[in-house]
C-alpha cells in the first residue's frame, strides 16, 4: 500500500502556504518536503508535525493507495 500526499499540496495552495513556510512552521527540513513531493516515506513524527502546524488531521494531508 502506497501513500500519496496530493491532499497536502492542495491544502497548501488553498491556504497560500509555500513549501518553505511549511517546513519552517512544522520544524522539518526541506528534505522532508522533497520526499513528500515524491510520495516517499516520512516518519510519523514528521506527519504529526505537519498536522500540528496546519491544524488538521492526517486524513487531510495523505491518502493510502493500492
Amino acid at each position: 500500500m502506497a501513500v500519496k500526499y496530493d491532499k497536502l499540496f492542495h491544502l497548501l495552495i488553498d491556504r497560500k502556504i509555500t513549501n518553505a513556510q511549511l517546513a519552517q512552521k512544522a520544524g522539518v527540513s526541506a528534505n522532508i518536503i522533497t520526499r513528500l513531493k515524491r510520495d516517499q516515506y516520512i516518519s510519523l513524527e514528521s506527519i504529526e508535525r505537519l498536522c500540528v502546524a496546519l491544524n488538521c488531521g492526517v486524513d487531510d494531508i495523505l491518502e493510502f493507495t493500492k
